[in-house]
C-alpha cells in the first residue's frame, strides 16, 4: 500500500518554511531605494524603453529540486541501489540515451526536446557545497563569491549595455524580487500587467486625474525621491499599452491553473507586447521534499514536474512564431542527496540538473557525469559551475561581457547554446 501523501509544503525543513519571513526582512533593507504604487515596485532611476533584443526568463525552482529524479541517471547502477522505493523505473523514462532519461511527467516537453530546444546540464551547481536554502540562494543569485556588494548577476547583466529602461527587467511576483535583480540598475516587480499603475488613478475620469496631479507635484523636485517618482510614471506609461492586450493564450496553448501557469501566461503576454522587457524572473516553489517525493504514480515530485512541464510547454506554444526570442533557464539552489530517506523523500544535497529551453539552445544532455556513491551522506558532485551555463546564455543572447556579469570567473565550455 502506498503511504499517505502529504504536501511537501508542510513537510519541508524549518529553514525553508521560515524563508518567506526572512525574504520580507531582506526586502525591507532595500526599501529605501524603491517606490511603490499599487502592488508594483520600481527601483529609482529615470530611463526609457525600447523593443527587446531577446528575452531571458529565469525560472527558480525554490526549495532545491531533485535533479536525480527529473533527469534520471539510469545508466549508473548506484542510482537504483540508493533509491529502492523512489527511483524512477528505467522503462518509464523519456528521451533515453545510454546514461540519462527524463521523468515521465516531463512528457509535455518532448516536442521541444525533439526539436532540439531543450538542454539539461547535470552535475551543475555552486562551486562550493552549501546545504542552507537561504545562504545558497543568496550565493546563486549574487553569482560573485567573496563580494560584499549587494548586487545580483541579472542586475549586472542589464547594466552591461546602454539601455536604461525601468522595465528592462521584470520580476513577476507578488512579494520580494529575487536577489539576482538587486543592484543599482532599475527593475520592476509586479504580479501582473494590471498591477503596474498609479493606485486610484482613472485617466478616463476627469474628476480623478491622480497621475496628472502627481506629475505636477513632482515635476520640479530634484531630490532622489523626485527622480524615483518621475521614473515610476515613465514605467507606468511604458507598460500601459500592455493593459489593452488580450490576456487569452494564443496558438491553442492551455496553461495549468497553478501559480506557475498564471505567471508564465502573463510572461507570454509581456513578450508579445514587446515594450522592452528583456529579463523576466518567475518562481516555482514546494521543491523541498524531505517527505513524500513519491514515485511515478504518486507524490510531490510527480505533481511539481507535471506543473513545470505543462506550464513551460504552454508558454512556448503561446508565443508561436516569436518563441525563439526567449531562452528560459531553470535553476535551483542545490540538489538532493543520492540516498532516499525513510520518509519516501530526499534530504539536502549538492549537485543538480539545470534546464535551458528555447531560442538559441543546443539541445540534449550536457555536462560531465561524476558517478554516484551509495552512502548516507553522499551528494551528486558538481562538475559544471552553474555560472558557465549562464555565461553561455548571456553571451549568445545579449552579446554581454561575461566578465562584467560574472566577475573573477572564467567560464568553461558547456555547449548548451548554439555556437558556444
Amino acid at each position: 500500500m502506498d503511504p499517505t501523501f502529504s504536501s511537501p509544503q508542510t513537510a519541508c525543513c524549518p529553514e525553508y518554511a521560515d524563508m518567506s519571513r526572512r525574504s520580507l526582512l531582506r526586502g525591507a533593507l532595500v526599501a529605501g531605494a524603491t517606490m511603490t504604487f499599487g502592488s508594483a515596485v520600481l527601483s529609482a532611476s529615470p530611463a526609457s524603453a525600447q523593443p527587446a533584443r531577446a528575452v531571458l526568463l529565469l525560472l527558480s525552482l525554490r526549495g532545491a529540486s531533485d535533479g536525480l529524479s527529473l533527469v534520471v541517471p539510469h545508466g549508473d547502477p548506484v542510482y537504483y541501489q540508493a533509491r529502492p522505493r523512489i527511483a524512477v523505473p528505467s522503462e518509464t523514462l523519456l528521451a533515453k540515451d545510454g546514461l540519462f532519461g527524463l521523468h515521465p511527467s516531463l512528457a509535455p516537453l518532448l516536442p521541444l526536446w525533439q526539436a532540439g530546444k531543450v538542454a539539461t546540464v547535470h552535475a551543475s551547481g555552486l562551486p562550493v557545497r552549501n546545504r542552507s536554502h537561504f545562504s545558497a540562494m543568496e550565493q546563486l543569485e549574487d553569482a560573485n563569491p567573496g563580494s560584499t556588494r549587494r548586487e545580483g548577476w541579472l542586475n549586472r547583466l542589464i547594466g552591461a549595455d546602454a539601455i536604461t529602461s525601468p522595465v528592462q527587467a521584470l520580476s513577476l511576483a507578488e512579494g520580494v524580487p529575487p536577489a539576482a535583480l538587486y543592484g543599482p540598475q532599475p527593475y520592476l516587480t509586479a504580479g501582473s500587467v494590471e498591477d503596474v499603475q498609479v493606485s486610484g488613478d482613472d485617466p478616463d475620469d476627469p474628476k480623478r486625474p491622480r497621475r496628472t496631479s502627481l506629475r505636477t507635484l513632482w515635476a520640479n523636485d530634484r531630490t532622489q525621491l523626485g527622480s524615483s517618482m518621475r521614473s515610476t510614471f515613465e514605467a507606468v506609461d511604458v507598460i500601459s499599452p500592455l493593459r489593452e492586450t488580450s490576456r487569452d493564450p494564443q496558438n491553442g496553448a492551455t496553461y495549468p491553473g497553478s501559480d506557475l501557469g498564471r505567471s508564465l501566461s502573463e510572461a507570454a503576454r509581456i513578450v508579445r507586447g514587446d515594450v522592452g522587457v528583456e529579463v523576466i524572473t518567475i518562481d516555482q516553489g514546494d521543491w523541498d521534499m524531505h517527505t513524500d517525493i513519491g514515485t511515478v504514480e504518486w507524490g510531490g515530485l510527480r505533481r511539481n514536474a507535471e506543473d513545470l512541464a505543462t506550464a513551460v510547454a504552454a508558454f512556448f506554444k503561446d508565443l508561436g512564431p516569436i518563441a525563439d526570442k526567449v531562452t528560459l533557464v531553470a535553476v535551483s539552489e542545490f540538489g538532493r542527496r543520492v540516498q532516499e530517506n525513510e520518509n519516501w523523500g530526499t534530504d539536502h544535497g549538492y549537485g543538480n540538473a539545470m534546464f535551458v529551453v528555447g531560442g538559441g539552445v543546443a539541445g540534449g544532455y550536457k555536462g560531465t557525469w561524476p558517478g554516484l556513491t551509495n552512502d548516507y551522506d553522499a551528494d551528486l558532485l558538481v562538475t559544471t559551475d552553474y555560472r558557465s551555463v549562464l555565461a553561455e546564455v548571456v553571451s549568445a543572447r545579449f552579446g554581454a561581457s561575461t566578465a562584467a556579469v560574472f566577475p573573477s570567473f572564467t567560464p568553461a565550455r558547456v555547449g548548451a547554446m548554439v555556437g558556444k
